[in-house]
């Protein structure tokens, strides 16, 4: 083979690598488009199992609907976190098969797709980098605190107990962590600014699953809490 004939065949290789390297955008993101609602669909099917109601399925896909793309990956991994059961049963490059089924035009562009193994991998690999963060529990000296899948930290390890709260909230609203300081439980938000959103005062503080989501008990006296902190009696909600 000339020299001529190499650099033709080595020029033809960097070619083809380029092509099968370079990702289209709008195909990228028209998958995670696809793949986002067949995450909401899983959820949806998780709520229903959970028996929850047709009430509580339609606000969470509003709340969806009025997302971004980008803001609904976030809130739908955010969810998945603390509802990590909602994964059960359910196969990632399934997932993927069905986004690239509902972004293909043809049958055969959906074969060349999956049969794409180095594509394949990557989308894989974005649909799980999006939604599967799931959080961590440290613990150093005896205190607890909470890593995310970053390894950044969400809560310093300076508390007795963290408890997260695994309910469906409809509204995808970030739900405070039940913790305890010397011996007191309070509610601090998951914000990386360890806000406190109900002072360390109860005696001890279990989740409810309808609003409000907390009741407490500071001695004999029971208190509900809302997701904001605020104090409700049981005479105000019953």
């Amino acid at each position: 083979m000339s020299n001529l004939e190499r650099k033709g065949d080595y020029k033809m290789k960097e070619q083809e690598k380029i092509i099968r390297e370079y990702t289209d955008p709008i195909e990228e993101r028209q998958i995670r488009h696809f793949a986002c609602k067949e995450m909401g669909r899983q959820i949806h099917r998780y709520i229903k199992a959970m028996k929850g109601s047709k009430a509580h399925m339609l606000r969470f896909e509003e709340a969806l609907e009025a997302l971004s793309l980008e803001e609904k990956e976030k809130a739908i991994a955010r969810y998945l976190d603390l509802n990590r059961k909602a994964l059960n049963g359910l196969d990632m490059k399934v997932v993927l098969a069905r986004s690239m089924a509902n972004y293909c035009d043809t049958f055969e562009y959906l074969i060349m797709l999956i049969n794409d193994e180095q594509k394949m991998e990557k989308y894989l690999k974005i649909l799980e980098d999006t939604y599967i963060q799931f959080h961590k529990v440290i613990e150093e000296n005896g205190k607890f605190g909470i890593i995310d899948h970053h390894g950044k930290t969400i809560l310093k390890p300076e508390y007795e107990f963290l408890r997260t709260s695994y309910v469906y909230v409809d509204d995808l609203r970030t739900m405070p962590i039940m913790a305890q300081k010397n011996g007191k439980m309070g509610l601090v938000l998951p914000d990386y600014k360890e806000t406190v959103v109900a002072p360390f005062k109860y005696d001890s503080i279990s989740l409810r699953e309808q609003p409000p989501f907390y009741e407490a008990k500071i001695g004999d006296k029971e208190i509900l809490l809302t997701t904001d902190g605020i104090e409700k009696s049981k005479k105000d909600i019953y």
